[in-house]
This record gives structure tokens, C-alpha cells and sequence, in this order.
């Protein structure tokens, strides 16, 4: 990547990565200070704490579709002033229908496939996947930092304190945006990094793209749905007080990261990616047996949480992945748009629905649902196909050779290692699904007059 790429890249992706901040650090020591608030019982706690998914679930596509006509930029800033707004809402409020409230704000703020798509308007075909694996890379370290982080900085200001620290770093993503960030030279739909309304309809009926959707659900709606227990649990067995928790998830998630890594190299490098995702549901269906059955001993509880940690660092990494694979190659923008949505709904199903099984069951409710999804997963996982283990490029082509669109893109499907084209002449682009180890990239760029 040039300069100016890497300037794009980096500055939306610290856009990205203070948001996301905010938003995780509160995972592990939310339970225990919304039972403080006033009108709070477990099913408004969970609900509190998935909801911002429901509103980022449902306004991520629209939020695209409008940046496409007023702005990129525009549209960025004005979610981050609604995320700001109701992370101060949230701050001042002392019920939890306030809290309540200023989270479904903070989702509201639903701005990251418009930040994508101004990732796809700063850089050219060639590196544009090489900025999407760096914010992909940033939102899995913001994560990481966030869980360790959020029970220290509570220790120092409090919940309350860390909402008004989301409030800050909206600013700061406002600044970032307003003058880091690059001006696009302009604005375009890009098939590859958003969703296309006119195909939404065909991804939506690819069963394996509807399994990997799945798939994204039901992970974060056991990720959302642990945090409802596990710091009551790390209280109860370790005698740690929520504050004192990230001396536990410091060496958990670390250890985890480390596990993952030889999975995915198994999965990828040796193309065993069916064999490694149905082990990683396997281990987060195990992992919520062990909660349920030897959370009240130090060594289980922490073998429990170190397992459900590398089964879900395994499928965040994974997931993604296998939707390129599995989409047709010009709606790949569209299949990550659904798929995003369906993370964030799983989100506010895990809150909303582990809230419920939490009041109406306590703490071994909550890791009944969980198993129970976990097990569905697995289920829906078997029937997967086989992944095809090929990746969509992006090939620019020259005017004189879009006359015959199809045409061109019949040709293309002859090139070795070509499994798939698709020429869309308004974008002067060709979409093509290839096998990295066959495609012979000097003849499809002959075939394209690509410079």
C-alpha cells in the first residue's frame, strides 16, 4: 500500500477500534453494577447490555445505503455523535430503562459498513483486502484489550466512568475522521465492501452462506449471554472481586490467542477448515458443559473459560473467511453486510434471551441456553459443504474491453485457476472467484487490458 492507503487504512481503523473500545470494555462488569440501578431484575440487565446489538443489527445496511448519496465522512461523524449521546445518556442515568435507552443509542450509531466502504473508496483493488485484514485485525486486538481493560479502568471511575470514556473517544473518532482520514476523490458502490440491495434476495437464499449467518449468531449471542454469568462465577469460585477479574481474562485470552493460531494455520494452510470448524463448535459446546458442571472449581472453571475463549477466537477468524468463500464473487459486499447484521442481532438475542434464562433459572438457565445453541450450531455445522478455498480479486478493465461484458467474462472463466467472473461494465471492474495456487493473473490481466 502507498502512503496515503496506509494513512486511510490506519485512520479508519483507529476509528473502528475507539469505538469498539467502549463498547466491549463494558462486557465483563456490567452484571454487577446494573443490579445497582434502580428498576433492574436479570431480564432488563440483559436486555441493557444486548440491545445496542438490536439497532446496530437493523441499521448497518440503511446507514451503507445512505452514505452511498449524502457522504461518507457525513454519515461517520453522525454516528458517532448518536453513540456519544447515548453513552452520556447512559452515564447520567441511575435506572436501568435509562441505561437501557442510551445503549439502544449507542447502537443506533451503526457506522461500521460505512466505514468499510470508505476503506473501499481509499484504496485501490489490488490492496484493498490487505486494509480489510487490518481492521479486521484491529477489531479482534480491541476486543482483547477491551475485556482486560474495562475491570481496571471500573476500579478507577466506575461504570459510569467508562460510559463517559465512550463519550470521549466518540470525539475522538469525530476528530480522526474530520482531519486524518483522506477525502475520497469520490464516492461508488463497491461490490466487494457493501451491500447491494438487488442482490440481498439471492444471498439470502445460499444455504451456506445461511449457515455461516447462523453460525455468527450463535457466537455472539453465547459471547453476550456468558458475560451475564461468568464474572458472578470468577466472584464466587476465585473470590475475585469484578474489578480484580482481568488478572483472569489477561492470561485466558493470551493462552487462547496462542491456541488458535496452529488451528487456523491447520485450517487454511492445510485446507482441513470443515474439520477445524466443527472442532471449534465442539469446543464451545464442551466449554459451557464444564461451566455448568465444575464452575465451583478453580482449575475447571478456568480449563472452561480458556476453551470457550479459543472456540470463539477460532470462528471469529474463521467465519469471515469461509463467507468469501462461499459468496458469489460480486455480492461478497452484501454477504458481509447480512453477516454483520446477524452478529449484532445475536448480540441482542443473547442479552435479551439470556436476561430471561438468567431470571427464570440463574446462572445455570443461562449455560443450559448456551449449550443448547452451541449444540443447534453444531448440528446446522455438520451439514456445512466443504469450503471451496478460493478468494475473490478484483480486476480493473480497460474501456476498449467492456463492449461485450459477458462475453469478456466467459473468457476470463478460461483463465486457469478462474472458477467464477463477473464483469460489471458501469464499475470497470471484473469480479473473480480463484484458487491462489492455479490463477494465472498475467493472462486474465491480458484478457482485462488491465495496467
Amino acid at each position: 500500500m502507498d502512503r496515503q492507503e496506509l494513512r486511510a487504512t490506519g485512520s479508519l481503523a483507529a476509528v473502528f477500534s475507539v469505538r469498539l473500545l467502549g463498547l466491549f470494555m463494558i462486557y465483563p462488569v456490567f452484571e454487577a453494577y446494573a443490579r445497582t440501578l434502580a428498576g433492574a431484575d436479570p431480564y432488563l440487565i440483559g436486555e441493557a447490555l444486548g440491545i445496542y446489538g438490536l439497532t446496530q443489527g437493523l441499521l448497518q445496511i440503511p446507514f451503507g445505503l445512505v452514505s452511498d448519496r449524502i457522504g461518507r465522512k457525513v454519515v461517520i461523524i453522525a454516528g458517532l455523535v448518536l453513540f456519544g449521546i447515548g453513552s452520556a445518556v447512559a452515564a447520567m442515568s441511575g435506572s436501568i430503562g435509562g441505561v437501557i435507552i442510551g445503549r439502544a443509542l449507542q447502537g443506533a450509531g451503526a457506522i461500521g459498513s460505512v466505514i468499510l466502504a470508505l476503506v473501499a473508496d481509499l484504496t485501490s483493488e489490488h490492496n484493498r483486502t490487505k486494509a480489510m485484514a487490518l481492521i479486521g485485525v484491529t477489531i479482534g486486538g480491541s476486543f482483547i484489550v477491551a475485556v482486560v481493560a474495562g475491570p481496571v479502568m471500573a476500579s478507577f471511575v466506575g461504570v459510569p466512568g467508562i460510559f463517559w470514556l465512550m463519550a470521549a473517544l466518540a470525539l475522538v473518532g469525530i476528530a480522526i475522521t474530520q482531519f486524518v482520514v483522506p477525502h475520497p476523490p469520490r464516492v461508488r458502490v463497491h461490490r466487494d465492501a457493501e451491500a447491494v440491495p438487488a442482490l440481498i434476495g439471492a444471498v439470502l437464499r445460499d444455504k451456506e452462506l445461511l449457515r455461516l449467518d447462523f453460525g455468527i449468531f450463535a457466537l455472539h449471542a453465547m459471547l453476550t449471554a456468558s458475560f451475564l454469568v461468568v464474572p458472578g462465577l470468577l466472584s464466587g469460585t476465585l473470590r475475585l472481586a469484578v474489578h480484580d477479574q482481568w488478572v483472569v481474562y489477561l492470561p485466558v485470552l493470551l493462552l487462547s490467542v496462542l491456541l488458535m493460531a496452529p488451528a487456523i494455520v491447520v485450517a487454511e494452510k492445510q485446507r482441513r477448515m470443515k474439520a477445524v470448524f466443527i472442532g471449534a463448535v465442539s469446543a464451545l459446546f464442551i466449554s459451557q458443559l464444564l461451566l455448568y458442571a465444575v464452575a465451583g472449581s478453580f482449575t475447571g472453571l478456568l480449563v472452561a473459560l480458556v476453551v470457550f475463549f479459543t472456540g470463539f477466537n477460532v470462528m471469529e477468524a474463521s467465519l469471515p473467511s469461509l463467507i468469501t468463500k462461499a459468496a458469489p464473487p460480486d455480492a461478497k459486499g452484501t454477504a458481509m453486510g447480512l453477516y454483520s447484521s446477524l452478529q449484532f442481532l445475536g448480540i441482542f438475542a443473547g442479552g435479551a434471551v439470556g436476561g430471561w434464562a438468567q431470571q427464570n433459572g440463574g446462572a445455570s438457565g443461562v449455560l443450559v441456553m448456551t449449550g443448547i445453541i452451541a449444540l443447534v450450531w453444531l448440528a446446522v455445522a455438520a451439514g456445512m459443504a466443504p469450503p471451496s478455498y478460493l478468494t475473490t480479486k478484483l480486476l480493473p478493465i480497460d474501456d476498449r474491453n467492456l463492449g461485450d461484458a459477458e462475453s469478456l467474462a466467459a473468457r476470463l472463466r478460461k483463465v486457469p485457476g478462474v472458477a467464477e467472473a463477473v464483469v460489471i461494465a458501469d464499475e470497470r471492474l471484473a469480479y473473480l472467484k480463484v484458487d491462489p495456487k492455479l490463477f494465472d493473473a498475467d493472462m486474465a490481466q491480458a484478457l482485462a487490458g488491465a495496467r
